[in-house]
């Protein structure tokens, strides 16, 4: 009885815990698409059911002190490490994406329409920006 217990207890965190990988949440690595380098890691939150996300750490030492030039809204000219370029992303009904929300291009300003899904069992993140009818998309690896 007790090792019934126990392999139920056991299988119930292991479900519980690859279920929560398949979520955004949580830090993750940007990677340029050209030279393969990180570049970023960007904590993704979850409040009250909607995604956040915020850069907390650079990769390049010159990048330290940058700020949002370029940004046209509440995010002009404020430091780029600790900025919010994430916002407002809610989970599809019955998919394992995240979408209606938007996400900002520090070095350009540009604030596109976003799409988030895990990929590789939540190993993997890919990021879509739109803009109209063009789009891009980016790979983000999950931060150990």
């Amino acid at each position: 009885m007790i090792r019934t217990a126990f392999t139920a207890t056991i299988l119930a965190f292991t479900a519980t815990a690859s279920m929560a990988q398949m979520s955004p949440v949580g830090l993750w690595q940007t990677v340029d698409d050209e030279t393969g380098k990180v570049q970023s890691e960007v904590r993704i939150e979850e409040r009250n059911g909607v995604l956040f996300g915020k850069i907390e750490k650079l990769t390049n030492p010159a990048d330290q002190d940058s700020v949002c030039d370029k940004c046209s809204d509440d995010r002009k000219d404020k430091k780029v490490l600790g900025m919010e370029i994430i916002r407002e992303l809610k989970k599809s009904e019955g998919k394992d994406l995240w979408e209606g929300g938007t996400i900002v291009q520090p070095s350009t300003g540009k604030v596109f329409k976003a799409t988030m899904a895990p990929i590789e069992g939540g190993k993997k993140l890919q990021v879509r920006g739109y803009i109209a009818f063009f789009y891009k998309t980016q790979t983000w690896v999950r931060a150990q």
